[in-house]
């Protein structure tokens, strides 16, 4: 008596076909959360290059600034600002104490806090390469 396939042919098609879904999946199903700062959270006097370092950041990945909403904020700052802890005239700065912030673009983003002087002398403020989300060509 011949045995029976274990698997019919539609079967295997389905299975495939479902394969062939779940690897062109955009990447935002495998977005990482980052906490900033981890346990210490966004404040003042944390080393966040050494925080930042070791981590791939990629489009669709989320930054979460934690903080006490009355002595922090957030604000998303270009090069110079950044090395000035100058933010930007008229920008809204993010002041929930529980921000979330999707990276959308490639290459280095920065952000400061602007309130009173703590970036420029307690070195809050945090510079992140990102790289191309994980369905790009390439990775």
């Amino acid at each position: 008596m011949a045995s029976q396939p274990l698997v019919s042919h539609h079967q295997a098609l389905l299975a495939l076909m479902v394969l062939a879904v779940l690897a062109f999946t955009p990447s935002k199903t495998f977005a990482t959360v980052f906490i900033v700062g981890g346990d210490q959270g966004w404040r003042a006097r944390v080393d966040y290059a050494v925080w930042a370092e070791g981590k791939v950041f990629r489009v669709g990945d989320k930054l979460v600034f934690k903080y006490p909403k009355c002595f922090h904020n957030v604000v998303k700052v270009n090069e110079y600002q950044f090395q000035k802890c100058s933010a930007p005239r008229g920008v809204k700065a993010l002041a929930t104490g529980n921000d979330v912030v999707e990276l959308k673009t490639v290459g280095r983003n920065f952000y400061i806090c602007s309130v009173g002087r703590n970036c420029a002398d307690g070195c809050q403020k945090l510079v992140i390469d990102v790289k191309p989300h994980h369905g790009t060509a390439g990775h």
